[in-house]
């Protein structure tokens, strides 16, 4: 993020290689021969950005345009920040080291909600005006995207438009839009205008937040020819190429490895889980062309794991045939296979014994509640004899080391929910064969409610009994064969007041920025009490935003379709107060939930019996 032929200051800052550009793979191109170049912002730290895989696949479908130059910058670390403006340098792309400001687009992924001071710094480093009602003709146009604008409200007035859903086909239409709009010298608000025409665009200078005395929302007012916007959908991911040219990080990052997302959306509709509802309906990724890509991308970035991605990747119906293929291919270079997002329930002997071939990577069950009770609760359809024949097996075939997943503060959770965690674990490390030494390290997050979900309309825990009961989980855990991470409550607290937000809380942000706010998913750089002087600035109660909302209430994301009905979570949200189960509807059929169309938009699966093995490719 600075200039690419001036590193001098590198020597002043930790982990100067977050900096270098240069890597592998990283598209330069002649500024004078392309029409169009758009600056891809990552709202955090290289190491985080490098890891994220939407970032790289648009970098990839952008650079394929000769007309078009893509290039990124990330979040700077303090120790950057305090150089460049004591030094009053601006915020640079990697690639050619031009400002920010000189970007004809900024396409900003918007992954979470603590990210958001980020980009406000990133923006007033690059000499980039933070409201879009403050941009002219000479400033880039500034584009949002990602699984945090399906509430876009809190950030709404930083943003020239936001996208709703997969960007992989609309990119190439904003950056179209935007090169025109440029070339014909526009103002701002027939760019607006002109976004709004965009399918899966919203465009937020084209609606109206009207709100009553007490802070509620009381209207949603139209200003163009939208009074709802809905989401984007790739309705096969097979038809656009993934790059053949991934990116090799500079220096270690979060996830080193070649990461391929062979599926899309989920169906076993965990009534917490946002990501399985706003991404919907389930698309699959043909094996064959996984396959080739795979060797293709090895062969280029030389990368030592391949990780196979998906929100319930055991879902993924020619998965043993794929994973078999693989190892045939890679383990003789001493390539490993991981699979993250594996339920207890899909994880085979045959697929354990393929990803040990060449070494064990990670093995992850996430039985997300303590009992069996709350799992009925929240859809998480896996009982406990699944869990612990999961476990068993996996300490059978060798593991040593399980990783768990648990949630606190669910819906409808009681003290003995909160007990079955620890008891839980040491039930998972009795079933290791007698002589071993098993270890696991156990994840605790808190709930937050999270907008398109069956839960949006629940009370999230204050600040304290957050706190309260996240240490008493803790507490229960400590032995020494148990690691236990969490996130801090405070900020489950912050991310839980901007996820249900609205735009009043735009002028915290602004205010929690100007008091030096940043990095605020790093515990080490979580700082509350700033954060309680901008709300108190601003005149706004944080805890406003964790009430529980009435199903009659107008929320702030109401104009926001993500394809899942209203009706269908209310009635998810009434069947977790009985505890009933919703089935899966690619075993059970379709439990209208009201994303696809039976036309364009459905499930579109693989065969189990898809690959053909004996015809794959193998490694040069």
């Amino acid at each position: 993020m600075t200039c690419s032929n001036n590193h001098d200051f590198l020597h002043r800052v930790q982990r100067p290689t977050r900096y270098l550009g240069r890597e592998i793979n990283a598209v330069v191109k002649d500024p004078r021969a392309v029409a169009l170049r758009v600056a891809l912002l990552f709202p955090d730290l290289y190491e985080v950005g490098m890891s994220h895989l939407g970032l790289g696949l648009l970098y990839g479908i952008l650079n394929r345009e000769d007309h078009i130059w893509a290039e990124r910058a990330y979040a700077p670390a303090p120790d950057l920040e305090a150089d460049l403006r004591t030094r009053r340098q601006p915020l640079t792309s990697l690639e050619s080291g031009a400002p920010l400001s000189r970007f004809d687009l900024l396409g900003v992924s918007l992954q979470y909600e603590l990210g958001y001071t980020n980009l406000l710094n990133m923006l007033d480093l690059g000499g980039v005006p933070l409201l879009a009602a403050d941009r002219d003709g000479s400033h880039p146009v500034v584009i949002g995207g990602g699984p945090a604008c399906f509430n876009p409200e809190p950030v709404a007035p930083f943003f020239d438009a936001l996208v709703l859903g997969d960007g992989e086909e609309v990119i190439l239409e904003l950056a179209s839009l935007v090169a025109a709009w440029k070339a014909n010298r526009g103002t701002r608000r027939e760019l607006w205008q002109s976004l709004e025409g965009l399918e899966g665009v919203y465009v937020p200078a084209l609606f109206r937040m009207d709100f009553d005395a007490a802070g509620v929302l009381r209207a949603i007012v139209p200003q163009g020819r939208r009074s709802k916007v809905a989401k984007r959908v790739l309705d096969d991911l097979n038809r656009i190429a993934l790059p053949a040219f991934p990116l090799v990080p500079s220096c270690q990052i979060i996830h080193d490895r070649l990461s391929l997302e062979i599926s899309r959306g989920c169906t076993r509709g965990c009534r917490y889980c946002q990501a399985g509802m706003i991404y919907r309906p389930v698309r699959d990724r043909d094996p064959a062309a996984a396959l080739a890509w795979v060797e293709e991308a090895l062969a280029a970035t030389g990368f030592e794991e391949v990780s196979l991605l998906s929100l319930s990747i055991g879902d993924y119906g020619p998965l043993a045939g794929l994973l078999q293929s693989l190892m045939d291919r890679l383990s003789p270079a001493k390539v490993a296979v991981s699979l993250p997002s594996m339920r207890a329930d899909t994880l085979t002997p045959d697929m354990m014994a393929q990803i040990q071939r060449v070494r064990r990577t990670g093995l992850t069950l996430a039985p997300e509640a303590g009992s069996a009770r709350l799992r009925q609760v929240i859809n998480k359809n896996l009982t406990e004899a699944a869990i612990m024949d999961s476990a068993r097996r996996a300490f059978a075939a060798g593991w040593q080391l399980l990783k768990l997943y648990f949630m606190i503060g669910l819906p409808r959770e009681t003290q003995a929910d909160r007990e079955g965690i620890p008891a839980l674990a040491r039930q998972i490390l009795a079933a290791a064969p007698r002589g071993s030494r098993p270890r696991l390290n156990v994840s605790l997050s808190s709930f937050i409610p999270k907008p398109h979900t069956p839960f949006q309309w629940e009370r999230q825990e204050d600040l304290e009994e957050c706190r309260r009961r996240l240490h008493g989980v803790k507490d229960r855990l400590r032995q020494k064969n148990i690691q236990t991470k969490w996130n801090s409550a405070a900020q489950t607290w912050l991310e839980g007041v901007f996820s249900r937000g609205d735009r009043r809380l735009a002028p915290v942000l602004l205010e929690a920025h100007r008091r030096g706010c940043r990095l605020d998913a790093w515990s080490e750089h979580m700082r509350v009490e700033p954060w309680r002087e901008a709300f108190r600035a601003t005149g706004v109660e944080p805890d406003f935003y964790l009430r529980e909302r009435r199903p009659e209430e107008l929320l702030p994301w109401d104009h926001v379709d993500c394809g899942v009905s209203r009706d269908f979570l209310l009635t998810e949200r009434a069947r977790a107060d009985q505890g009933l189960e919703t089935p899966d509807c690619r075993r059970e059929g379709c439990q209208d939930c009201g994303v696809c169309d039976q036309d364009r938009i459905s499930l579109r699966l693989e065969d189990s019996l898809a690959l053909p093995l004996e015809d794959s490719l193998a490694l040069p």
